[in-house]
């Protein structure tokens, strides 16, 4: 790791707290702990860990990841029990910060530490430890056969506060695997064993956590039972935190039942909990919530006054995400307003804060979705379209009143004038005068009409470059095709947006000698396709690179996970998602896992197509969904193999204007297959062309060709 020169890091980072006053009393009180070596190590080490784990690893992990290497450097040899909770500091620390093979090295580490270990007691703990960092790191298998050798161990030593923490956190685990009815067993002996040593706090958490399970089977009023025992147990031990948490499970309820009322009445409380302990985060969000939520009651200037205060706390506590959320929702509370200056200078703050995060995040690699509020400002873009097309067509309705009334007057002062020319005179020459001012009036309007048509133009122009620099950020995303030709030689990309931007998209990882690639086909196209297609990119990222799995039919039960947690963050309901065949490739062997979208596989001298099917749920909302199944299959030198999205195959053209078919893209496939893989994609892309002739393209096209 990096146990040298950390004495040197250690002073710069105590430098850098101390000029820029992050310390606070008790911080000093327990660096001053740390640095006095005439007091005992335990002391010394309890201090440190008081440092790491209260101060430092939520708010800054690079500097609790350098402290936990120096912790555990001290104490390896000389305390086992600070050693351990050394090396759980080290693991929490690291999640954000290292690669998915850095913090398994991490984690093994810890794991070998652990079984050297003599003390059951000691070992239990270290156990308990690991099966927590195993299940945030999403490896379901081996955070359960921690948490049973833990539980087992602390029943031998008939400890029954931390056989209750155990059962909690394996219902935990059975929970995120959705099953409930064992989650619901564990949550409820949990409770039990609480209940016999009275510990109130965990007989609390219990019942939120039998509330938050309730809740995901539709058991609404019991859920919000529930979560009410849970929070009169919570305010009889003044636990403000956790009443915090169990109102905000208890307001995304009443939420999400459209029960505002209720839903503000526990965004309220919350926001008096946070001022009287004085938790800025928590205040920031929840006032955002409330700005939110009045937003969408159409109660404004309640919603403004809320945003404005979660802005003006986020500016003063410098916490810069928060200051991007309540830019983003001033941004809309001032668009329905109409006061569309304002909302600019509020999505512009927005751009430039997340713009700022994204650099910071790109200096340690990590990559985070893009076009997160492109459709709002497309929307806003659209309202002031709206406004100002409204605007030439009332002037043109005004023009063309104004010519009908000219038109009659002409009429009626010619009538006039040849009937009673000589005694009405003056008249006619009155109804020139006004037939001239009428003139006027019309030559102004015309001007504004142009003027009006000058400032559209300008707007449209606003959201064609806004729209293209979308497609620059997308592009970025995708694997640029000499990292593709570097680990699949012999292949080819054909990939035709139907727009600008596309909701179809290809995706590579590498691993080792396995190489992961797809071909992916989110909900939509255009812009809205392109914003599914971030997020579901960054769910197949993240189940790579952060959860450290391999096998594609796991890859895709991840990412579903991860996409449906994306949306559910929505208040309206979102039932996007993704079709996608993905496989992983190594030499001769071949993993396929799909979402409706299939492998096909055609082998060398073969004569037909051989069909790999995919499962026949998407990655994203489905009622009943199954894990999806990783087909393995043995290829040999000269086999080919294809995945797509349905862009090609449904594409209208030919004679008759009708649908291409897979049978018949089936057909093309066969017939090139003496071709080289460059000429195979020269020859799909031209027969599409030539199918489609004039007819507009109807879908976005993605094929990816792989010969061994």
């Amino acid at each position: 790791m990096y146990f040298s020169r950390l004495k040197n890091i250690l002073f710069i980072l105590t430098f850098f707290f101390a000029i820029n006053n992050f310390a606070q009393t008790n911080v000093d009180s327990l660096w001053a702990i740390w640095n006095n070596k005439s007091i005992e190590d335990t002391s010394r080490y309890t201090a440190l860990n008081s440092l790491i784990s209260d101060y430092y690893i939520s708010e800054n992990p690079d500097t609790a990841m350098v402290l936990s290497e120096l912790m555990l450097k001290e104490t390896q040899s000389k305390s086992t029990y600070h050693a351990i909770y050394a090396y759980n500091n080290l693991a929490i620390s690291s999640f954000s910060i290292v690669s998915p093979k850095q913090l398994t090295e991490i984690l093994q580490n810890f794991e070998s530490f652990a079984h050297k270990i003599k003390s059951d007691e000691l070992r239990a703990k270290a156990y308990y430890f690991l099966a927590l960092r195993y299940l945030k790191f999403g490896d379901y298998p081996k955070s359960s056969e921690h948490f049973y050798e833990s539980l087992k161990l602390f029943e031998t030593l008939k400890d029954t506060a931390s056989m209750a923490r155990s059962s909690q956190n394996i219902g935990q685990l059975y929970y995120y695997q959705k099953d409930y009815a064992t989650a619901l067993d564990f949550y409820t002996k949990s409770q039990k064993m609480f209940e016999t040593i009275n510990e109130t706090r965990g007989v609390a958490m219990s019942h939120n956590n039998i509330g938050r399970l309730l809740k995901k089977q539709g058991k609404i009023d019991e859920a919000i039972a529930s979560f009410e025992k849970s929070k009169l147990l919570l305010e009889s031990i003044n636990d403000n935190k956790s009443i915090v948490q169990v109102l905000g499970n208890m307001s995304l309820i009443y939420k999400r039942l459209s029960d505002y009322d209720k839903a503000l009445s526990m965004t309220d409380e919350i926001i008096t909990y946070a001022e009287k302990s004085k938790d800025n985060r928590t205040l920031i969000t929840a006032l955002g919530n409330k700005a939110s939520m009045n937003n969408k009651l159409n109660n404004t200037t309640i919603a403004l006054k809320s945003a404005q205060k979660a802005y003006e706390l986020a500016e003063i506590a410098n916490l810069p995400k928060k200051s991007m959320e309540t830019s983003a929702i001033l941004f809309g509370i001032y668009k329905k307003q109409g006061n569309y200056r304002k909302a600019l200078e509020f999505y512009e703050n927005y751009i430039a804060i997340k713009e700022e995060l994204l650099n910071e995040e790109n200096k340690r690699g990590l990559i985070r979705k893009e076009y997160e509020f492109e459709y709002d400002k497309k929307m806003l873009a659209d309202s002031i379209k709206d406004a100002e097309t409204k605007k030439v067509l009332d002037a043109q309705i005004a023009t063309q009143k104004a010519e009908l009334k000219h038109e009659k007057t002409q009429k009626i002062a010619l009538y006039s004038g040849l009937i009673i020319l000589a005694l009405f005179g003056g008249f006619a020459y009155n109804r020139f005068r006004v037939t001239n001012k009428q003139k006027i009036i019309i030559e102004e309007q015309k001007e504004a009409v142009e003027i009006a048509h000058e400032e559209l133009g300008e707007k449209n122009k606003e959201i064609m470059d806004s729209i293209s620099y979308a497609k620059r950020i997308q592009t970025a995303i995708l694997p640029p095709n000499k990292l593709v030709k570097e680990y699949l030689k012999d292949s080819f990309i054909l990939y035709k947006p139907k727009d600008i931007v596309a909701g179809d998209f290809y995706w590579m990882e590498t691993i080792g000698k396995k190489t992961l690639f797809a071909a992916a086909d989110c909900t939509g196209h255009g812009v809205p396709g392109a914003m599914v297609s971030v997020i579901c990119n960054n769910g197949l990222n993240r189940s790579v690179r952060e959860f450290g799995l391999i096998e594609p039919g796991k890859i895709l039960d991840k990412t579903r996970e991860i996409v449906i947690q994306e949306f559910e963050k929505s208040e309206e309901e979102v039932k996007d998602g993704m079709d996608i065949a993905l496989c992983c490739l190594e030499g001769n062997k071949l993993q396929y896992a799909g979402a409706h979208n299939p492998l096909w596989i055609i082998r060398k001298d073969a004569e037909e197509v051989e069909e790999i099917k995919a499962n026949k749920q998407p990655i994203g909302q489905f009622d009943n969904p199954e894990p999806y199944t990783t087909h393995s299959i043995e290829l040999k030198q000269g086999d080919s193999i294809y995945v797509f999205s349905d862009g090609y195959a449904d594409q209208f053209g030919g004679e008759k204007g009708k649908k291409l078919k897979t049978a018949n893209f089936k057909r093309l496939l066969l017939s090139i297959q003496k071709e080289n893989i460059d000429k195979q994609k020269e020859l799909i892309n031209t027969a599409f062309e030539d199918w489609k002739g004039n007819l507009e393209q109807l879908d976005d096209v993605c094929v990816i060709g792989v010969r061994i």
